[in-house]
């Protein structure tokens, strides 16, 4: 079955860095855009970043631009997001997803457990 298995989350303080991981499985993973989202505390999940099949094209969510990285390994069935710059409002769980269609941030699969990115000091 398909699995995400998001890692890397942890306390931070603002300004700091992060590098989180995804590790996928149970799909053709080479074949489908991949997606980083997270959900803040009482609020919606969001997408954050999505990077092509090859890896040429990545979107950026506006709050992140400039800041986060995405990146892939498709030997690896690995995806990743380098965070730098933090701030409080990036405090979130962080999940990773392939997306349902080349044009549409919608995930196409169940959800991982995420991992947690606190940005405090």
């Amino acid at each position: 079955q398909v699995q995400f298995v998001e890692s890397g989350g942890g306390l931070v303080q603002p300004g700091g860095s992060l590098r989180l991981s995804c590790a996928a499985s149970g799909f053709t993973f080479s074949a489908y855009v991949m997606c980083w989202y997270r959900q803040g505390s009482g609020k919606e999940r969001e997408a954050v970043a999505r990077i092509s099949v090859a890896g040429g094209i990545t979107y950026y969510a506006d709050s992140v631009k400039g800041r986060f990285t995405i990146s892939r390994d498709n030997a690896k069935n690995m995806v990743y997001l380098q965070m730098h710059s933090l701030k409080p409002e990036d405090t979130a769980v962080y999940f990773c997803n392939a997306a349902a269609g080349a044009g549409t941030w919608n995930p196409k699969y169940s959800w991982g457990q995420g991992t947690l990115v606190t940005v405090s000091s």
